[in-house]
This record gives structure tokens, sequence and C-alpha cells, in this order.
């Protein structure tokens, strides 16, 4: 396994592209509302102008296509099979931050515990 100081950079860079993509894209659908009830009223054509329309869509795109190329380079870089569990657990825990205090999300006791569950996964496959 490699624990090169670069892979784990490019790691946090997906992990932080990935989660912000997630956010950002949750927020921008919040703003956007029903896409069905918009369809009714405005059309198929209307609900993806509506899409396109948004800041914060394209900014979550800008997002996920950075997660997209650093996941890529940790691939080149790095094990699939500590790069793959890694990064989505990193990105769990992350996301699960994100939506309680930025999205105002309710998040449960349960949902905490795993995420400190996956934390000590994450340590066990790092070493």
């Amino acid at each position: 396994m490699n624990r090169r100081p670069e892979v784990w950079l490019v790691l946090a860079l997906f992990v932080l592209s990935t989660s912000a993509g997630d956010v950002l894209m949750a927020k921008a659908m919040g703003l956007i509302g029903d896409l069905g009830k918009i369809r009714e009223r405005e059309g198929t054509f209307g609900a993806i102008r509506r899409i396109f329309v948004s800041g914060w869509f394209w900014l979550a795109v800008t997002a996920m296509a950075s997660s997209f190329f650093s996941l890529l380079t940790a691939l080149n870089w790095a094990d699939l099979s500590f790069v793959g569990p890694a990064s989505s657990a990193l990105t769990f825990i992350l996301n699960t931050f994100a939506g309680k205090f930025y999205l105002k999300e309710q998040v449960t006791g349960r949902r905490w515990l795993a995420a400190a569950l996956v934390c000590v996964g994450v340590f066990f496959i790092s070493r």
C-alpha cells in the first residue's frame, strides 16, 4: 500500500470536492424546487431551463468534475483497495457534518455512530 503524502493530498481534494458537489447540488435543487411541479407548469424545457440557469447547479457540477479528476489521479497513484474505501468513508463523514451544520438537516445519533465507526475503519485501512 502506498501512503505517500501526495496520495493523501489528492484523496483530501477528492473528499472535499465530492462533498462540496453533493452539498451544492442539494442546495441548488432545494432552491429550484420540485421539478415535477415545474414541469407541469412550464413543461420539460422550462424545468431544464430552471436547472441550467442556477449558479448553484454549475458550482456543483464544477466540484463534481474536480472530484472525478482527483479520483482518477488517486487511482493512478495508489491501489484501488485503499483508495476506494478511504475516499468513500471520508466522504460519508464529511457529508454527515455538512448535512448537519450547513444544510441544517436532522442527523440522528445512529448516523453519528456510523460516522465514528467509519473513522475507525479508515484508521485500520490506512495502517
